[in-house]
């Protein structure tokens, strides 16, 4: 599975490190979501998106718009 987690968090200059800081996500799980060995569930999808500001689809690779559709 393709994520977006890894481009968006260089985009935004993160590390793992301080997206676990600010999130409380492992920073093993998020190595694992990035190189897609691992899924996100539901609730830590919610909880990047909110971070990143941006869909969850985006964020999962389902469509090339980062904009939340409200």
């Amino acid at each position: 599975m393709n994520t977006n987690l890894k481009k968006l968090r260089l985009q935004k200059n993160k590390t793992q490190l301080k997206v676990q800081m600010d999130t409380g996500i492992e920073q093993a799980l998020l190595s694992k979501y990035e190189s897609g060995k691992r899924i996100p569930p539901t609730d830590t999808l919610i909880i990047l998106a909110d971070y990143y500001n941006v869909s969850m689809d985006y964020i999962m690779g389902r469509t090339d718009n980062p904009e939340i559709n409200k």
